[in-house]
């Protein structure tokens, strides 16, 4: 769609107030935990997949969403996912147990689903080079800066005016982003003929996954041998071997999976999905200082700062490191990195003040490594995309984001919750830890495996579409 529109701070500060609606006031739940649970009075079982629900819908259907705001515009798809958000966040402010709650979360999900592609469309069509890198980078800085200060800002806000004022704010952020981007002009994608969607496809990938977090994250309590678990269990692996054919054989698909032929765009998109997965530690680490070692949510995420400070300073230091050595060596510098920062955490057998510090400094080396791995991540993944699949493969590498922390964190608290019923708080916490510990590993095998050493490198990318980088 062609316009002589040119992109504003305006139009800037309101698509990051809405991008933080979810990395900064809906993730903010990880920190909350205890105190949404004694107001609530709901089991940990319930509010855990609670919190993994906003992700898990998130990635269900950003892919979708992003067709859609090519479709029908893009600004008007950022509209309907902050109006979402509000009425997510009214869920949660007027909750008094674990439906409204549950419902809240999915609702914030979608809302993320609508945001995050349409957004990002947004500042390709109105920003043009230095402008666009400008746009993209506080893009990135509210996603990425949301995402670092959400644990301190939730514990802040939790500890000093309750939990629901978190929702509150975001409302108001969501208020604000609507009435900031309103003079904006609607983009659309240029398209042929009807309008084509794999309604199919997206049906039987809900199915599959919502079948997968639920078997994982109500196994323990259902019994992994109960008929309902085995159910669950079957439903989500004929539902991933019906999708994967179904898909291979259509012209319209939900997932290109010839996409994953190409080893760099794989290897990249696997390294994200399972990096995202390591978000569960920050649902076991805030939990159980707070349970096992008596902080104030506040002070639980006062650990957090270094991790903030550590992904906003390096995700420029990243980009440069991409330019002079390619992207594989950041890869794997920054996944090795966060690896080490996680595993610290897991060391619950250290007194307070010696237990105290490694979890501050194993933030610091979260956020240092996925700083150094994101902006490489994400130029190998676009950058080998065929060129007019470069949104499909952005949107695919973005649901693998949004899937890696839903079922990371599934998986990270059903682990810790299941072993602390059987054994002390300290080993399930070490635990937990330990599943996230195996996601980096696998993240950096994916890596050394498919990303070529060459990826990236200046010389390279003459040869693809120059991209811009996203959050993870």
């Amino acid at each position: 769609m062609m316009t002589t529109y040119k992109g504003t701070n305006k139009l800037i500060t309101g698509i990051v107030f809405g991008v933080i609606t979810f990395w900064l006031f809906a993730q903010a739940m990880v920190n909350v935990v205890p105190s949404v649970q004694a107001d609530l009075g709901v089991s940990l079982e319930a509010l855990n997949i609670a919190i993994s629900l906003s992700a898990l819908f998130s990635g269900m259907f950003i892919v979708a969403a992003g067709g859609l705001a090519d479709k029908i515009g893009r600004k008007k798809i950022t509209n309907i996912g902050l109006i979402l958000s509000i009425i997510g966040s009214l869920c949660l402010v007027f909750a008094q147990g674990a439906v409204l709650l549950i419902i809240g979360r999915i609702i914030q999900g979608l809302s993320a689903a609508c945001i995050m592609p349409a957004t990002i469309a947004l500042v390709k069509a109105y920003y043009e080079g230095a402008d666009r890198q400008r746009a993209l980078s506080f893009w990135s800085i509210g996603s990425w800066g949301g995402s670092g200060v959400c644990s301190f800002a939730g514990g802040a806000i939790a500890t000093y005016m309750g939990w629901r004022w978190i929702f509150i704010f975001s409302i108001i952020f969501a208020l604000l982003g609507m009435f900031l981007i309103k003079d904006t002009p609607e983009s659309k994608g240029e398209t042929s003929g009807a309008f084509k969607f794999d309604y199919a496809g997206l049906v039987i990938f809900i199915i599959t996954m919502l079948a997968l977090n639920v078997f994982i994250a109500f196994g323990a309590d259902l019994g992994w041998t109960s008929p309902t678990t085995i159910i669950l269990a079957a439903v989500a692996i004929v539902g991933a071997i019906v999708f994967f054919k179904v898909e291979k054989n259509k012209k319209i698909v939900l997932i290109d999976f010839s996409l994953f032929k190409n080893k760099p765009y794989a290897g990249a998109t696997y390294s994200n999905f399972l990096l995202n997965a390591i978000a569960g530690t920050l649902v076991v680490a805030n939990t159980y200082v707070q349970v096992g070692r008596g902080f104030t949510a506040f002070q639980s995420g006062m650990l957090s700062l270094g991790y903030l400070v550590a992904v906003l300073a390096m995700i420029r230091v990243g980009e440069k490191i991409l330019q002079k050595v390619g992207a594989k060596k950041p890869m794997i510098w920054g996944t090795i990195i966060t690896t080490i920062g996680v595993a610290m955490m897991g060391l619950t057998f250290l007194n307070d003040l010696t237990y105290t510090v490694a979890v501050f400094i194993g933030f610091a080396l979260f956020g240092l490594g996925l700083g150094i791995y994101a902006t490489p991540s994400t130029d190998t993944s676009v950058s080998n995309a065929p060129s007019n699949k470069v949104g499909e493969a952005a949107g695919i590498y973005k649901m693998a984001s949004s899937l890696g922390g839903a079922f990371g964190v599934a998986i990270s608290a059903t682990v810790y919750s299941t072993m602390a019923a059987v054994t002390s708080i300290e080993f399930a916490a070490t635990a937990g830890v330990i599943v996230n510990v195996i996601f980096g590993v696998l993240a950096l095998l994916s890596i050394i495996i498919m990303v070529p050493q060459n990826a990236g490198k200046e010389k390279e990318r003459g040869r693809v579409l120059k991209t811009e980088p996203q959050a993870s």
